[in-house]
């Protein structure tokens, strides 16, 4: 696949995901992006008002239907979003009329996307509006929307539409059948049915405003009902519009119409719906975080890809699973993989093991339509699909369509040949097994589903009498860069593990349970002589390798192909198989994704054969090189991540780490917008928990043996391991190299640098929220002018720093003082230096008598004029020596953010180029107390993971620098002493200075 380019325009904070700048060639990746959800749904992040190039979707566990003779899919369900603003006649649209300030953010934190926009209409009125949306966790059938509008300019009339759009679409088509709408008391309401599954779906919405005297009329266009309102606003004027709607499948209940009116006529207001949503994703992320110090964009990326495995999750039903793309995109048709087992269930294993009950128990009520798959292709047993949906059987499309018009039909193989998901699907349910005890899940269902798929391998599995062995042929392993190949090891070994597993389960049923042993006996038709043909497979399965070496073959006939050296086809940014086509692919030694590494990683968890470290490193030199690891598969780079932690390679294991932990947020591959990659997604988390914090299980439970990256100074996890939890509090000190230290809620030896180290226990240190990381900052911010000399952290403010945006303010306030009358020059701007846009408009204003809605207005108006100057600020705007300085830091190591009591500073720093040349940005929406408060550089070096002792900040005003002191930070003045004197350092600009010139000066 080519890639036309990442996205941009993103800046985060840990918890904070932050889009600066609409970008019409991204829409369709940002609408994956932000998605959010609640276990039982997922909704793209489309705009509510429409968008021509938009991709709208809401998809809902289960609800599945078919595209006549082609494939089953997810089926995109009706649109609860529409929200239309007409302002003077004109519809507001993000592509017309002029966008003067953009902002959109997903707050993980809270489960929240809003959006913010100034908007100019083509005729020239200007508003603020203001959207945002969340999908209960509370009540995962209720959804919330709430609009904010406020003109700025003008008096006029606004109109709301609010609608259910009933006409939904799969890529052209649509799986709906009209049925029924109409209104009640509460709101209104739709009922739909799909075409060939026959599930039907009842939404239900009612609508709330304020700050204005209107009412609501509906209407019921043909599978759009609506609610309409028209109001005369006032410049100034704040109006909300609230819009709660509810929705039921068949899948549910019997009556899902009627499910949803009830539910919605008993709701209470907005406020409550949100406030239950909060707390429940706070309960969540008290179990479930990861908290990352001294790496702000690890910190974020990791929580982002724990979210999108969250809002997948289903919470409530076993009959469902994630699907390869979660519930995010139209991407693989909504079809589940071995994705899911390999490498998503780990983590809801061992941090909600009653959700990974219902992901494994998919597989369960699934398992007659892997019997009908092994019957159809002439074997015994149950023979899981590569694909799956509702029924288990298999989904997997035949042909795939070619991107060039005249390219032929591509045949997908993975169907027929790709079959060692069936032992991927035991693995699950073993490990599942071995971390909750849950024997009674074990004995009616997991068993079953062990000892079938091991009947199939004892059909599949075929002896070669020349060799006196078993061998498999005719296979696609889990690279599939190759894809008819005999012996492939990865199957091979698990299928040799599966048989070994399937005896140990019959025996344990057999000594616990041996009514329900007898049972499964007679069902599956299971003899004492398929048992013995399962060891005798275990004992002569063919896995090749050299025994001096250790070196693994990954097929039969692997060494003999062409050899390849894919630094010869760098850059590019196209996958191997793309350039060099299907058939000349096949015929290399090259990789689409690990398969003796993978197969290495997948028998680690118990250092099974054929894992050991020597052996690793053999095969990890050999294959490492030829896997095409970027442009490749995506389930990759995570599982490289993990086995080069195990080898110590930790710079190569944090790049590949950041590979997969980005790779929506920044469409590294090019195809975010199909949905999020949710294998990389649960990879990420393995690679934290099993690389970085190096876990090993053992009857006692798990051990930490961490690796931390470099530059990372605390990780902190919990781990659910037979009903207990158990957390890890690794810090820097006890985390680099091969050994370490870590904390957990229990005694247990962890293999350190000296020798085994019994801990102390730490039962109740809960991983500390958001809210309260500023709090205890301030707590610890004293100054201490004896503190050691700062090496981590540089905070810079924005104007007077690193550009001079201080002529735009002055414009701006200038202009708003003449038309308001105010006597205002250059010599009062002065005083205005460092000091907030409130407090500026106070000192304009003097003892002149404005209401608060005047002050809030001209504050609005100053902004508006300052917004559309700096629409021209480029880097040419940068401050001499700025840039010099920004890159030395960079290539120090020392981290860098922006500290600015300006509203527009995250707009300002993409504009002057230098996004990438900072980690944080605390700005004027970051905190409530402006400088001099210390809030703001407390808040920067929080985002940083930095201890203010570590910090220094350069100010240009007085303000700033008695914030920097009050928080306990380094003070570097630029200006005249008389304005910065109090700064430890002062400095007439940044123009040829380094930063051993500070650090010198300091000491």
């Amino acid at each position: 696949m080519d890639i036309k380019g990442n996205s941009r325009h993103f800046i985060f904070t840990d918890w904070i995901l932050i889009e600066t700048q609409f970008d019409p060639e991204q829409f369709h990746s940002k609408e994956t992006v932000f998605t959010i959800g609640n276990g039982y749904l997922g909704t793209r992040g489309s705009f509510e008002e429409g968008y021509s190039r938009g991709s709208p979707a809401t998809f809902i566990h289960g609800v599945y239907d078919d595209v006549p003779v082609v494939y089953t899919e997810l089926v995109n369900c009706p649109d609860w979003l529409p929200l239309v603003v007409i302002i003077n006649g004109d519809r507001f649209r993000m592509d017309q009329g002029e966008i003067l300030n953009y902002h959109r953010q997903l707050d993980l934190y809270q489960g929240l996307l809003t959006r913010s926009i100034c908007w100019r209409s083509p005729s020239g009125n200007t508003i603020d509006i203001q959207f945002e949306r969340f999908a209960s966790l509370a009540d995962q059938h209720i959804l919330g929307q709430r609009l904010q509008l406020k003109p700025l300019n003008f008096d006029g009339l606004i109109e709301i539409q609010a609608s259910i759009n009933g006409y939904p679409e799969n890529v052209g088509f649509n799986h709906w059948q009209e049925l029924e709408q109409g209104k009640t008391e509460s709101g209104i309401w739709l009922h739909r049915r799909t075409r060939s599954s026959q599930i039907d779906i009842g939404m239900a919405a009612k609508m709330g405003i304020s700050g204005v005297d209107t009412s609501w009329q509906i209407s019921s266009a043909p599978g759009y009902p609506t609610f309409t309102t028209t109001f005369l606003a006032n410049a100034g004027q704040t109006v909300i519009v609230e819009k709660v709607v509810t929705v039921f499948t068949s899948r549910d209940i019997n009556t899902p119409v009627i499910a949803a009116q009830n539910k919605l006529a008993l709701l209470p207001d907005y406020d409550t719906l949100f406030d239950a949503h909060e707390q429940a994703w706070n309960q969540v992320w008290k179990s479930n975080d990861i908290l990352i110090e001294g790496d702000r964009t690890a910190a974020f990326a990791v929580r982002y890809n724990l979210f999108q495995l969250l809002i997948a999750a289903p919470k409530y039903d076993d009959k469902v699973s994630i699907p390869a793309k979660t519930l995010s995109g139209f991407g693989y048709h909504g079809h589940i993989f071995w994705d899911t087992e390999i490498f998503i269930l780990p983590f809801f294993i061992y941090t909600q093991p009653a959700i990974a009950r219902n992901l494994i128990s998919y597989r369960y009520h699934t398992l007659n339509g892997a019997r009908r798959k092994a019957t159809h292709y002439g074997y015994k047993g149950a023979m899981y699909a590569w694909e799956s949906a509702v029924t288990g059987d298999e989904v997997t499309p035949r042909w795939s369509l070619p991107s060039d018009f005249y390219g032929e039909d591509v045949r997908i193989w993975c169907r027929d040949r790709e079959i060692h998901i069936s032992a991927d699907i035991a693995y699950g349910v073993w490990y599942y097994w071995q971390a909750t005890g849950d024997d009674e899940w074990m004995r009616d269902c997991g068993a079953e589903m062990i000892l079938d798929t091991a009947i199939f391998w004892g059909s599949r599995v075929e002896f070669n009498p020349q060799f006196e062995r078993y061998e498999i042929r005719g296979v696609i392993g889990a690279d599939e860069y190759h894809e008819f190949v005999h012996n492939n090891t990865f199957t091979n070994r698990l299928v040799q593990w599966h048989l070994e597993k399937a005896l140990l389960v019959y025996d344990w049923l057999s000594h616990n349970f041996p009514e329900q042993a007898t049972q499964l006996e007679q069902k599956l038709h299971l003899t004492s002589k398929q048992r013995m043909r399962w060891q005798d497979i275990i004992s002569n399965i063919w896995i090749s390798s050299e025994r001096t070496t250790g070196l693994i073959e990954q097929f039969e006939g692997f060494f003999q192909l062409q050899d390849i050296n894919l630094q010869d086809y760098e850059p590019r940014t196209r996958s191997i198989q793309a350039i060099l086509g299907i058939e000349s692919t096949n015929k290399h030694q090259v990789l689409k994704q690990p398969d003796v590494l993978m197969l290495l990683y997948l028998m680690r968890q118990s250092a099974d054969f054929p894992y050991n470290q020597k052996l690793l490193q053999t095969n990890w030199d050999y294959y490492a090189p030829r896997t095409d690891i970027t442009y490749g598969s995506s389930l990759g780079p995570a599982i490289h991540a993990i086995l080069a932690a195990d080898l110590g390679k930790l710079t190569e294991a944090y790049e590949r780490f950041m590979q997969a932990a980005m790779v929506d947020i920044q469409d590294l591959r090019g195809n975010t917008s199909d949905g999020i990659h949710a294998a990389s997604a649960g990879g990420v988390w393995q690679a934290i928990v099993f690389g970085f914090g190096g876990i090993q299980f053992t009857e006692k439970g798990p051990v930490a043996n961490p690796h931390l990256p470099p530059g990372w100074t605390r990780l902190k996890f919990q781990l659910q391991w037979r009903g207990q939890l158990h957390e890890f509090d690794l810090h820097e000190e006890l985390g680099q190299g091969a050994g370490g230290r870590g904390h957990t809620s229990a005694p247990l030896s962890v293999q350190g640098a000296g020798g085994d180290k019994f801990l102390v226990p730490n039962p109740q240190s809960p991983i500390p929220s958001p809210q309260s990381l500023l709090t205890e900052r301030s707590r610890s911010a004293v100054p201490n002018p004896q503190s050691p000399i700062p090496s981590k952290a540089v905070i810079f403010d924005l104007d007077g720093v690193l550009t001079d945006t201080a002529e735009y303010h002055y414009l701006a306030w200038q202009r708003l003082a003449d038309e308001e009358g105010i006597p205002f020059n250059r010599e009062a701007n002065e005083a205005l230096r460092g000091v907030s846009r409130r407090g500026s408009l106070m000192a304009i204003i003097g003892d002149r008598q404005y209401s608060e809605a005047q002050i809030q207005e001209m504050m609005e108006r100053k902004n508006r004029y300052y917004v559309e100057s700096i629409q021209n600020i480029t880097t040419k705007d940068l401050l001499p020596g700025a840039i010099a300085l920004l890159d030395e830091l960079r290539q120090l190591g020392i981290k860098t953010a922006i500290g600015s009591a300006s509203k527009n500073a995250h707009e300002v720093v993409e504009r002057l180029g230098i996004a990438d040349k900072v980690d944080a940005i605390a700005d004027g929406y970051s905190v409530q107390q402006p400088k001099p408060a210390p809030d703001l550089f407390l808040y920067a070096a929080n985002l940083l993971g930095v201890p203010p002792a570590q910090c220094v900040v350069i100010e240009d005003a007085a303000t700033g620098v008695e914030a920097a002191l009050s928080a306990g930070m380094w003070a570097v003045g630029l200006g005249p002493p008389e304005r910065v004197g109090a700064a430890h350092v002062v400095l007439p600009s940044l123009a040829g200075i380094k930063w051993a010139d500070i650090i010198a000066k300091i000491s």
